[in-house]
């Protein structure tokens, strides 16, 4: 649930990069790190976690206004990817308020980004969150490899072998993160559709 800071007059949301290993979801919170004006975000921290990273920063989106007077701070996350990393990616999920789901476009991936999807919906569980009750975006990362010698996952069955594993088909995003395209895209669709589920709660 979000987070309200009173003294600072901010409501803190939290959006968490999910994934299998190499998927690209680093690549994505260092893309927007580098690109967004620094007079709005915090300091990028990244934390070592015996070969693999989770990644933490936040800033302030002055385009989606406000709730109650209070401003919105976005949180972002990412979470280690690979399996023997599970416990650090349960600890990230905590109190989240919103994922993005970075699947990988190459066909070796196919089977993992369903287990990762799988993982996420478990690990959310354990937290007493439904999966398909959180503000989710499916980013289709790795689009630059089309044409290439790597073999990818045409967009339609990605979405159809991961929307098979949701209540409710989630909003969409062809991405490369290594490039860019994508990933803006991503992050307005996500924290739009989070900021309003929080507001929602709020009223309730």
């Amino acid at each position: 649930m979000a987070f309200i800071n009173k003294s600072a007059k901010e409501i803190q949301v939290k959006i968490v990069y999910y994934g299998p290993g190499r998927c690209g979801k680093t690549t994505n919170l260092l893309y927007i790190n580098q690109k967004m004006n620094a007079k709005f975000m915090g300091k990028m921290i990244s934390i070592d976690t015996r070969g693999d990273k989770t990644l933490f920063f936040d800033f302030l989106p002055l385009s989606l206004g406000a709730i109650r007077g209070f401003n919105i701070r976005v949180q972002l996350y990412t979470v280690p990817g690979q399996v023997l990393y599970n416990e650090s990616r349960k600890m990230v999920l905590k109190g989240v308020d919103g994922v993005v789901f970075v699947a990988d476009s190459m066909e070796v991936q196919r089977e993992p980004n369903k287990e990762s999807l799988v993982n996420l919906r478990e690990n959310l569980s354990e937290d007493n969150l439904d999966l398909d009750e959180l503000p989710l975006v499916l980013q289709l990362n790795k689009r630059d490899l089309e044409g290439s010698v790597i073999p990818v996952l045409d967009p339609k069955t990605m979405e159809e072998d991961l929307n098979a594993l949701l209540k409710n088909p989630a909003p969409t995003a062809l991405a490369s993160a290594i490039q860019g395209p994508g990933v803006f895209e991503t992050l307005r669709e996500i924290s739009k559709i989070t900021i309003k589920s929080v507001h929602y709660k709020l009223r309730a």
